[in-house]
């Protein structure tokens, strides 16, 4: 089996898990790493057994056959078209997808190139079934997603409504619309709203509600569609990831599983 060369763009929580899984796997081999702030690539590295380079900037990410990126919605609308100039990418903060335009002109480029882009599930259950029903007809779809209120710390529809989290005392509904919207205002929140848009009816159809909850410590992700299939209700309640409270540690995984998938030859689910 040939070994796949992978870069890793931003080296935070996500970055984190996926660049020690990635090092101490024989069909990977972790290549490069890239973070705004480069100290955090390097002690990143110093933790791996094999130094992967720290790439001075996403441009030098070159002699990859996979950059994965786990920065931010900016990183993707900033990077994401001149890497599958020369290589697959995945791409984790699929936020940046709530903007059609760029979503294709992503999707022509890879298509005049021959690359792939990979959005892995995140921490949601239920793509599968989304994606074979919406080989017919959808007629809606809504996701509540239920968080402690410190994971919504610096959304920026938190602080242009001046909203203060630490004051809320029971499960408060904070937001209320579309994926399109809530992409907009909880752009490092709500990433999973955007990927259960591309697999059912986009993101000015997909609606989504965002709860406040000082009783929970969890990230909880609630699912419903209706059809011409039927219903669909999922419920996902994720452990969010130890140093980032806006993360479950279920993307994480989901990264893991996609890489996994792209190595096998016997492939289960849609």
């Amino acid at each position: 089996m040939v070994t796949t060369r992978v870069g890793i763009l931003g080296c935070g929580s996500i970055g984190t898990v996926l660049a020690r899984y990635i090092s101490r796997e024989k069909d990977f081999t972790l290549c490069c790493l890239h973070d705004t702030t480069s100290k955090r690539a390097r002690s990143l590295a110093k933790k791996l057994k094999e130094k992967p380079k720290i790439a001075k900037s996403a441009d030098d990410m070159t002699d990859c056959d996979l950059i994965i990126e786990a920065a931010s919605r900016g990183a993707v609308e900033d990077h994401a078209l001149t890497m599958l100039d020369r290589c697959d990418l995945m791409i984790m903060s699929v936020s940046a997808f709530a903007d059609p335009d760029l979503f294709s002109r992503i999707k022509k480029k890879a298509e005049e190139n021959g690359r792939k882009v990979y959005m892995p599930s995140g921490a949601i259950a239920g793509l599968d079934a989304v994606r074979s029903a919406n080989v017919g007809e959808i007629n809606k779809v809504t996701i509540t997603s239920r968080k402690p209120p410190g994971g919504l710390e610096g959304a920026p529809w938190i602080k242009k409504n001046g909203i203060s989290l630490r004051s809320i005392k029971k499960p408060t509904v904070v937001f209320e619309g579309n994926a399109k919207n809530a992409a907009r205002w909880f752009p490092k929140n709500i990433n999973v709203a955007v990927t259960l848009s591309l697999a059912g009816i986009g993101v000015e159809r997909t609606m989504v509600r965002i709860i406040a909850d000082p009783f929970s410590d969890k990230n909880v992700h609630e699912i419903s569609v209706e059809g011409e299939f039927g219903t669909l209700e999922t419920k996902t309640t994720n452990m969010p990831s130890p140093k980032n409270l806006k993360t479950s540690r279920l993307a994480a995984l989901s990264a893991i599983a996609t890489l996994k998938k792209i190595k096998e030859n016997m492939l289960v689910g849609t």
